[in-house]
Formats: structure tokens, C-alpha cells, sequence
């Protein structure tokens, strides 16, 4: 009897120091997304101040190609959809659902990166690179960054997806995914309203 209660007590120990361990990481993860929004809002400030200094260079509307960013938003926000619907298979353990709308969440993020990078691509071949005016040099920087954002959450996917196929619907892995969900809605905040400042201001 005593062995029994001793083992119940181990167990139920050791699940709350998981439990403990998992909030703490959330935590740290909130304290991480408040540091990035400090970092995004000095990008956006940046581009504020240096927006209208064009060097005798490209304008904002000369730069902006809305049909291509609206696509790319709409990768974006897709994305974020398919996350959510994972995340609620995640909640019913169904692990098929959750490796298929993962992996849609993933072409539509890869997608919007490669329009990204295309669209950076096309602007650096006509001249108009990060040297060229302090506007461009903050536009680089502002949306890049983003990018560079939205990439780290490819590769997160990739390597939770990973752990998905080998460990299954764990406690640990499900938490993760939850972090990933928080990491990968955020990143859709930005991309709104860089899509609004940077974008559609600039083509007025």
C-alpha cells in the first residue's frame, strides 16, 4: 500500500513539473514575442523617418506591385488559417489532420517567401537596392526582417513536423506546436500592418 502511494505520488510530481515546466516556457515565449514587437515597432518608426527620402531614386509607388503583395498576403493569411485548423485537430489528437494542415500551413508560408524573395530579386536587378536611398535601405530592412521571421517558422515547422512523424501527439511536441501557433499569429500581425504602412500607403 505504501509502495502504491509513493508511486501515485511520483507520478502526479512529476506531471506537475511538467506542467510547471511548460508554463514557464510559455512565459519566456511571451517575454520573447513582447522583445520583438520592441523590435518591429523601431523598424516601422525607421521607415517613418526615412520613408520620403528617395535620393532621386524610386518612390514608394515606383517599389509597390499590389497585385503581387496582395497575393503574397493572401499566402500569409491562409496560412494562418490552416495553422488554427491543425491546431484544433491537435486539440481531438487526430494526428493525420494535424501532419496535413502543418504541411499546407508550410507551402502557403514557403510560397509567401518566395514571393518575397522575387519580388527583392526583381527590385535589386533594376538598381534599386538597399544602397540606393535611405527609403529603400528601411524597406529592405523592414520587410526583410519579416521575412527572415517568417522563414524561422519554416524551419521550426519543419523540425516539429519531424517530431510529429517520430514521438506522435505528446505533451511536450502538442506544446510546442501551441508556441509555434502563438510565433506563426503573430507574424500575420505584422505582415497587416506592414501590408498597410508600407504597402498600400505607398501606392496612394
Amino acid at each position: 500500500m505504501s509502495n502504491r502511494m509513493t508511486s501515485d505520488t511520483a507520478v502526479h510530481q512529476g506531471a506537475h513539473g511538467q506542467h510547471d515546466a511548460a508554463s514557464i516556457r510559455l512565459f519566456g515565449f511571451w517575454v520573447y514575442l513582447m522583445s520583438d514587437c520592441i523590435l518591429f515597432a523601431s523598424l516601422f518608426v525607421a521607415f517613418a523617418v526615412l520613408g520620403r527620402s528617395y535620393a532621386g531614386g524610386p518612390t514608394a509607388k515606383d517599389v509597390v506591385a499590389l497585385p503581387a503583395v496582395l497575393l503574397e498576403t493572401l499566402c500569409l493569411l491562409t496560412s494562418s488559417l490552416t495553422c488554427g485548423l491543425a491546431e484544433v485537430a491537435l486539440k481531438r489528437g487526430a494526428r493525420t489532420q494535424v501532419m496535413a494542415w502543418l504541411a499546407a500551413t508550410f507551402v502557403l508560408g514557403a510560397a509567401f517567401v518566395g514571393l518575397e524573395a522575387s519580388e527583392f530579386g526583381r527590385l535589386i536587378i533594376e538598381g534599386h537596392g538597399p544602397g540606393r536611398s535611405a527609403f529603400l535601405s528601411a524597406f529592405f530592412t523592414l520587410v526583410g526582417a519579416h521575412g527572415l521571421h517568417v522563414t524561422c517558422g519554416l524551419l521550426w515547422m519543419a523540425v516539429l513536423a519531424a517530431q510529429f512523424a517520430r514521438r506522435g501527439l505528446s505533451a511536450v511536441t502538442s506544446a510546442r506546436f501551441m508556441i509555434l501557433g502563438l510565433f506563426w499569429h503573430f507574424l500575420d500581425v505584422i505582415w497587416i500592418c506592414v501590408f498597410s504602412f508600407v504597402y498600400l500607403l505607398g501606392a496612394l
